[in-house]
């Protein structure tokens, strides 16, 4: 092969979350004799993730949208496509879509544009239903992340769901040795026999972890040392802490905050929560199940395609802190029930979301006008 592919990831930043994650999947595996990435990052600032890639290589462009239509963002982001040489703008959300489109329309290079999970609640927008069909004529392919994802995006962005495909995200397994779990558990101070259940996301309301809260003040009742972890930040933080000592449980719930080393306490789970109302592919939810970890969450979304209710994990009714609450009490109760769906759960998770599947799915993209690589 004469020519590197060159690909240049288009994006809001690189802060934590699930498109970021993607993107470091994408970016971290495949073969650097094969393709070259870049990324650009039109909020101004590179984020967490960006920090981390950068140390390890990787190129990052970053660049400051202004309010309104920004026609220097435009101009900048042509430049980068001439200067680089790039054979694919990968455009990640909506915005970076318009301007990635834009930015490099006429140039000859193919434009992949993918939805990466949807806003709650849902709306339609006005001038969607004009512009957006426009733009899918001059975008190469459109993905979603989701069954649902492409359904929303049909309904609400006014795209025709033909030229809308389907790519699962994907991530490598996560591993976890016994001496790390071992010493995130005593550093929280959690009891060798604690029954532990929890989740790793941004403290944000449209997670609803208030229901979680509530759900769990039920749950320890049945369980007189159980223990819930709440791994990450967000907005929604202090609320949930005064939340959680209104409803006293405060003393056997944990607020890690941030954490690069989420992986340690998500080992620690009996059980995995996931309570929002909505999500596209939840990665955390992706990552408890390459450790074997049952998971009870609400029925939205991604969440659908992701658990096999009643064979991975149990789906509730969105904001039903009783039947939440029930189905982490029935896992409790029959040890090995929960292990045989943590075990499914594990055989799911490297059939359908190990990132090489995601990564294979891109690529095949890439491949379709960019220059042939093999992976």
């Amino acid at each position: 092969m004469n020519h590197k592919c060159r690909i240049l990831h288009v994006t809001f930043d690189m802060g934590i979350g699930g498109t970021e994650q993607v993107i470091r999947q994408l970016v971290s595996n495949m073969r650097p004799e094969h393709f070259e990435n870049h990324i650009v990052c039109i909020q101004g600032t590179i984020g967490e993730i960006g920090q981390q890639l950068l140390s390890q290589g990787t190129i990052i462009h970053v660049l400051k949208r202004e309010p309104g239509l920004d026609t220097k963002l435009i101009r900048n982001i042509r430049k980068l496509v001439r200067t680089y040489q790039i054979d694919v703008v990968h455009c990640h959300q909506y915005t970076p879509w318009f301007y990635g489109l834009l930015g490099s329309g006429g140039m000859g290079v193919k434009v992949v544009f993918t939805e990466h999970g949807r806003f709650h609640p849902d709306h339609y927008r006005y001038k969607a239903a004009f512009v957006n069909p426009l733009l899918a004529m001059f975008t190469a392919d459109i993905v979603a992340i989701s069954l649902a994802t492409r359904n929303a995006l049909s309904k609400y962005e006014f795209i025709p769901l033909r030229k809308i495909g389907l790519v699962y995200n994907g991530i490598e397994p996560v591993r976890v040795l016994p001496f790390e779990t071992d010493a995130a558990r005593e550093e929280l101070g959690i009891p060798a026999d604690a029954f532990v259940v929890g989740t790793v996301a941004r403290l944000n309301p449209v997670k609803n972890q208030k229901m979680m809260l509530r759900a769990f003040r039920k749950f320890q009742r049945e369980c007189g040392s159980a223990w819930l972890l709440m791994v990450g930040d967000g907005p929604d933080r202090s609320a949930l802490e005064e939340y959680a000592q209104e409803l006293g449980v405060r003393a056997n719930v944990c607020f890690t905050g941030f954490r690069t080393d989420a992986a340690r306490y998500l080992s620690l789970m009996d059980v995995f929560l996931l309570s929002s109302h909505t999500e596209g592919t939840s990665m955390t939810l992706l990552e408890s199940m390459s450790l074997g970890i049952p998971a009870v969450a609400t029925r939205v979304g991604g969440n659908q395609e992701i658990i096999e209710d009643e064979v991975t994990g149990f789906l509730t009714a969105p904001d039903d802190e009783h039947e939440f609450a029930a189905k982490v009490i029935s896992l409790y109760r029959d040890p090995e029930r929960s292990q045989s769906m943590g075990d499914a759960a594990f055989e799911r998770f490297n059939d359908r979301f190990h990132v090489e599947a995601m990564l294979q799915k891109y690529i095949a993209l890439y491949d379709k006008t960019a220059p042939k690589t093999n992976g």
